[in-house]
């Protein structure tokens, strides 16, 4: 068995160079540029498709192969450079959640266009010349391919490190990861910086995916796999730090490769498969080391920093128009099923678009008012889900009671998730709600006797009063109607007002004697049960649900909905969410091209509606009815912005009275 872990420890060493490019190269683009890059994982399945071309037709030498994986590489580094001139030069001075936007919609153009390119299925390189044996260590054959990879990841390190230490070009990607805005002062082309940033981090990206095309086949699914493990990386080792993504990088690949060496444990009777945690233990680490360590292994801790925006307009109630149009759209949604008879479909659409306006809407609650920005929002809709379908299969309770107690799980994971996830604040908060997400998923995943596994929970259906598609129409209709409405009020509650005071100005909050992290938690709890009571709508229109309910993607459609409505506004997430889930559903049945399709109507959006669809038409037609410009995009609870408004001595006095 020593052996047998020894040999896995050396395996984990070739995994850990090649995770340690991809989240170099994406380190490297947030240090510098501020954007947390979705894209970046399809520059990783670029390389491998590229590098798989090239050498089909050019790798049969050692000296052909080689070359093939240097220019897949530069083939992605150009295309990297491309994306930041053509796409994200045009919203750099957009709210910067914005650019995860338009890096979501080109991942979904990118994966489209591999499947254009070389078709959807598996697609296995050649192996490379002189290196396609093995080598014998204590009994066991480690192929001699990864003896190569081992070296050239410290060997890029090196590279890295001397570029960024010794050269002009190092000098000025160190300022601008200090102050970019100071970088800019002095008149430093900040343009082509970014480009050139852009390029090399492609370029790793790429150079990662090319390298395991001997080891691994190319396929559709490697973006957002790529990503998330990238992600995971960079905020372990600390956001920007090259080292440390390579320390971090070192640390998650030997943990899995002990998991799969050590295999079956037994403690106290009980036996555990360790190898099955290989699917969540990298989210494991980071929720860890996140923590007991907010700024990750080598990165440093943020300082207090007072901005110079401009203050924020206060949150309106509703004004006359708004009540009227509001009264509109809700006499037109119920009168719809009037329609039914001519567009069978048109119910089915409305209860998805409905659910998916509650999901976006709960989310919004803690993004836009509260400033807390989260990647792991799908992990609530799936507790509601499989808390919804648990009461009503193991405890045997009516349709309706489980449909009300549902959120009751997704209640129990947000109280013990968020007490973490408020201590945090900004990229790291969002990460570690990404790994409970995951934690959530692994678990849900793999526990076969209670949630079913991979296969998940079938035979949800409604009682017999709802089975016909209107009559659940309209209970859904009653359900999202009541929650939404209750959200917004609580938005002009003294809660709602201590959420915004932490947000803006979490120092001055805590002056007048809010504790903001007890309202962060509040407000994240109060989101996660309206987000937990969609998936307990959700499971019940489906009549079956799976893991995919907790999954990544699900959470990211909850930031694209709620981002392409307008962050800035409280009217945003409705029409984003009704929007995306209208152009996701429309499109999807009119070619087998439809994200690539997606993707560009949101990168269209996002170019011309930098501040989402709601925003721009307040802004365009000075009609604050429809929203608010109170919520900013960003907002880290310590931030202290000097233009920010005291609140006055009455509403201080309400916000502690009433907390």
């Amino acid at each position: 068995m020593l052996s047998n872990l020894l040999v896995q420890l050396v395996n984990g060493l070739a995994d850990a160079s090649t995770l340690f490019l991809v989240a170099a190269g994406l380190s490297l683009i947030f240090g510098v540029t501020r954007i947390v890059n979705f894209a970046h994982g399809s520059f990783y399945m670029f390389g491998i498709y590229v590098a798989y071309s090239i050498a089909s037709r050019f790798g049969q030498t050692t000296g052909g192969f080689w070359l093939s994986v240097l220019a897949a590489a530069l083939v992605v580094a150009v295309l990297g450079a491309l994306v930041e001139m053509i796409v994200l030069r045009r919203i750099y001075q957009a709210p910067e959640l914005f650019h995860l936007l338009a890096t979501f919609a080109l991942v979904l153009i990118f994966r489209d266009a591999a499947l254009w390119l070389w078709g959807p299925e598996d697609l296995f390189g050649p192996r490379a010349p002189h290196l396609a044996g093995a080598v014998n260590l204590l009994g066991h054959s480690l192929p001699t391919y990864d003896i190569a990879l081992i070296v050239i990841g410290p060997l890029v390190l090196l590279l890295l490190w001397y570029g960024l230490t010794r050269t002009r070009w190092g000098t000025l990607v160190r300022a601008a990861t200090q102050d970019r805005e100071m970088l800019g002062a002095l008149g430093i082309n900040q343009a082509w910086l970014f480009t050139g940033v852009f390029f090399v981090g492609a370029f790793l990206a790429g150079l990662g995916g090319a390298l395991q095309g001997p080891r691994m086949s190319a396929n559709l699914s490697l973006d957002l796999e790529t990503i998330g493990n990238a992600f995971v990386v960079v905020v372990v080792g600390g956001m920007g730090s090259i080292p440390g993504a390579f320390v971090a990088a070192l640390l998650i690949a030997e943990i899995k490769a002990l998991c799969i060496g050590i295999g079956h444990v037994s403690i106290g009777g009980i036996d555990f498969s360790l190898s099955r945690f290989t699917l969540v233990a990298e989210f494991v680490v980071m929720a860890v080391v996140l923590i007991v360590r907010p700024w990750g292994l080598l990165g440093r801790a943020s300082a207090a920093v007072r901005g110079m925006a401009a203050p924020d307009t206060p949150l309106r109630p509703a004004g006359k128009r708004l009540k009227w149009l509001a009264a509109v759209v809700l006499a037109v949604l119920v009168l719809a099923p009037l329609a039914a008879s001519a567009f069978p479909y048109m119910p089915i659409l409305l209860v998805e678009i409905l659910i998916a306006v509650l999901f976006a809407t709960s989310l919004h609650f803690i993004m836009g008012p509260g400033g807390m920005h989260s990647f792991g929002h799908a992990a609530y809709f799936g507790l509601g889900a499989y808390g919804a379908a648990l009461f009503l299969k193991v405890l045997n309770l009516p349709m309706e009671a489980a449909l009300l107690l549902g959120p009751l799980l997704a209640l129990g994971g947000a109280l013990v998730f968020g007490w973490f996830c408020v201590r945090l604040s900004g990229v790291y908060l969002a990460m570690l709600t990404l790994a409970f997400a995951q934690i959530v998923w692994s678990v849900v995943f793999q526990w076969d006797d209670v949630t079913g596994g991979s296969n998940g929970v079938l035979g949800l259906w409604p009682s017999n009063w709802l089975s016909s598609p209107v009559a659940y129409y309209y209970l859904t209709l009653a359900c999202v109607a009541v929650c939404v409405w209750l959200l917004r009020r609580m938005l002009f509650s003294p809660l709602g007002y201590a959420m915004r005071a932490s947000r803006d100005s979490g120092l001055r909050a805590e002056a007048i004697g809010i504790d903001v992290k007890r309202v962060q938690w509040v407000s994240f709890v109060i989101a996660s049960v309206f987000c937990g009571l969609a998936g307990s709508l959700y499971a019940f229109s489906k009549g079956t649900i799976s893991p995919e309910v907790i999954s990544v993607s699900r959470s990211v459609d909850g930031l694209v909905m709620v981002l392409l409505g307008g962050l800035q506004t409280l009217a945003g997430p409705i029409v984003g969410a009704a929007i995306f889930t209208w152009l996701q559903d429309t499109v999807a049945r009119q070619t087998d091209y439809w994200q690539a399709l997606l993707g560009f109507a949101i990168l269209l959006l996002v170019i011309a509606f930098p501040q989402g669809i709601v925003g721009f038409i307040r802004d365009r037609f000075g009609d604050d009815d429809i929203g608010t410009k109170d919520g900013h995009a960003g907002g880290a609870p310590e931030t202290d912005r000097a233009n920010v408004p005291s609140p006055s001595p009455s509403q201080a006095t309400a916000m502690k009275e009433g907390l």
